[in-house]
């Protein structure tokens, strides 16, 4: 049995010469009662009016839940949320009421055999009419919508929503009304309400990532690489599966005035071996990857001791946001901060009921750096889908690049990246999910040159594609310092190889079927540019397997 907030202080008008009733409606969509509902319950007298429901009354209702009380005597109504079993928010309102607006039709119609009028308004483009019976000599109604104008027994939603009531009764109490005595504005209110719904777990708050000696960890937050990586554990609550995951970053500049690679990760532990031996103990400590070029890339690979982190998401800062905001251009007002919101639900598997570190880099040299905010939330639904597998397979994105990590040049010889992993046991309808960015070179690079990224799957090329963006244009305002050129454009406006200054790299689902029980081979092969001079072009790729 669930333990209900009850508040002391308790108003009850009755009127000896009114009759109370008890209305209950049920909702249709689209011609069909929606099922499991619970159904609406008003209560009301010609003083008082309380919406509640069914679960409420009887004290079944899952967290939150609302009520919303009416008093006609001083005009005013009051909504009152149980977030939880211990906290209750509540906002009051005197002058809603006042402000509705109807036309009023000619249509009539019976109604539970009540004769019912029409009255007609339109609310954020939603057209809304509401039947409403003046033969009870009481005002009431399934919403705050239509209170005054008599008792509203049906609510038509763009002809395809209905809120119709079922049945009226005469009752001969009305129910206890327990109204907080501590009121919100309508906002605060509404936020509470709203972030009441989903778990948000907190991950970095204002956190600092820069290039600088003074940087230091503390006692929840481990600093790498002279600052440019910030890692914590978290704890995750069980997740129930089907349930949608969120990322969400926000970032500033805080004296870096260029755009830079960002990433928000997991560190998996499983294995002998993490990425957090390379934190730790530097990126010789990390396995080798090697493949004939000449060079050696420390922990981008899975091995049989060892899995690479895993990029929840790959973000990129805009040049200077906030920082450099004093920068003014004619008709630019220039946002203030980056928010970079990403459904991360497909790893679930990795985080719930766990305890994980997680991770956040922005690769910089700037002692001023960046400010970033970060939080994972999880917004509950029910489903009968299992949680998927999550096999790690490879990242190239050298977070640790402050720290030595090699860039991922890999893909200038033709073997490119090769991953072998072992199956225990079959898995069916596998994917990889696949993110990849160019980078370098300058206009003659990889960054600014569409390039194909080629995926085999035991040796045969199982899909191909061209990552390119075309929209960096759009970002305009979330680049104050971004450089302008002779022909008109700036800097942050060029195409790129699956990225723009102020935006999210999303990942794309490649489809690999059922895969056998044993050990198989995916490969990457992108045609890298050739250095110029100093500059060299590279690829950001990562890719996890999952499946069922």
């Amino acid at each position: 049995m669930k333990k209900f907030l009850i508040i002391s202080l308790i108003f009850i008008f009755k009127s000896s010469f009114s009759q109370e009733y008890k209305i209950t409606y049920q909702r249709s969509s689209n011609g069909n009662l929606i099922e499991n509902q619970d159904a609406i319950w008003v209560f009301t007298n010609s003083s008082q009016s309380l919406i509640s429901s069914d679960r409420i009354i009887n004290k079944k209702s899952e967290f939150p839940f609302e009520q919303t009380f009416i008093n006609r005597n001083n005009n005013f109504f009051q909504q009152m949320t149980n977030l939880n079993e211990k906290e209750i928010v509540s906002t009051k309102d005197s002058t809603s009421l006042k402000k509705q607006n109807f036309e009023f039709l000619s249509e009539t119609k019976k109604i539970l055999g009540y004769h019912c009028k029409k009255a007609k308004t339109i609310i954020n483009s939603n057209t809304i009419e509401l039947w409403y019976t003046e033969d009870l000599k009481v005002n009431g109604a399934p919403t705050i919508l239509g209170q005054n104008l008599g008792l509203v027994l049906e609510m038509v939603r763009n002809g395809n929503f209905v809120i119709a009531a079922t049945k009226v009764e005469k009752i001969k109490a009305f129910p206890v009304v327990s109204l907080p005595k501590k009121n919100v504005d309508v906002l605060t209110y509404k936020d509470l309400v709203w972030k009441s719904r989903f778990t948000t777990i907190e991950i970095f708050k204002d956190q600092i990532i820069n290039f600088s000696s003074e940087s230091i960890s503390n006692d929840s937050i481990l600093r790498f690489a002279n600052g440019t990586i910030a890692v914590r554990k978290v704890k995750f609550p069980a997740i129930k599966s089907g349930s949608q995951i969120f990322a969400d970053v926000t970032e500033q500049s805080n004296g870096d005035a260029y755009d830079r690679t960002g990433s928000f990760f997991i560190i998996p532990t499983d294995k002998e071996l993490s990425f957090l031996n390379g934190l730790n103990n530097g990126v010789k400590s990390l396995p080798i990857y090697s493949n004939g070029n000449g060079k050696e890339y420390q922990g981008v690979v899975a091995t049989k001791n060892y899995n690479p982190i895993v990029e929840m998401m790959r973000f990129f800062t805009p040049f200077g946001i906030k920082q450099y905001n004093y920068l003014e251009l004619k008709d630019k007002i220039w946002h203030d901060k980056v928010m970079y919101r990403q459904d991360i639900s497909d790893l679930a598997n990795l985080i719930s009921g766990k305890e994980v570190w997680i991770g956040i880099n922005i690769g910089n040299y700037d002692k001023g750096g960046h400010k970033v905010l970060a939080n994972i939330t999880i917004h509950p639904e029910e489903s009968s889908a299992k949680a998927k597998e999550i096999l790690p397979l490879f990242c190239t994105n050298n977070v640790m690049e402050m720290a030595g990590q090699e860039y991922g040049t890999m893909f200038s010889n033709e073997k490119g990246l090769e991953v072998n992993f072992t199956l225990d046991k079959p898995m069916k309808k596998a994917k990889l999910r696949y993110v990849t960015t160019g980078h370098g070179g300058w206009e003659n690079g990889d960054e600014f040159v569409p390039k194909k990224n080629s995926i085999y799957l035991d040796g045969k090329e199982t899909f191909s594609f061209t990552p390119w963006r075309q929209d960096c244009g759009s970002y305009r305002l979330y680049n104050p310092a971004s450089g302008n050129f002779p022909n008109g454009l700036s800097s942050s406006d060029y195409s790129r190889s699956n990225w723009c200054p102020g935006m999210v790299t999303f990942p794309i689902y490649i489809d690999l079927g059922d895969l056998e029980v044993g050990t198989h081979d995916i490969q990457i092969k992108i045609p890298q540019g050739l250095p110029e001079g100093t500059s060299f072009s590279s690829w950001n790729i990562s890719g996890v397997l999952i499946g069922e």
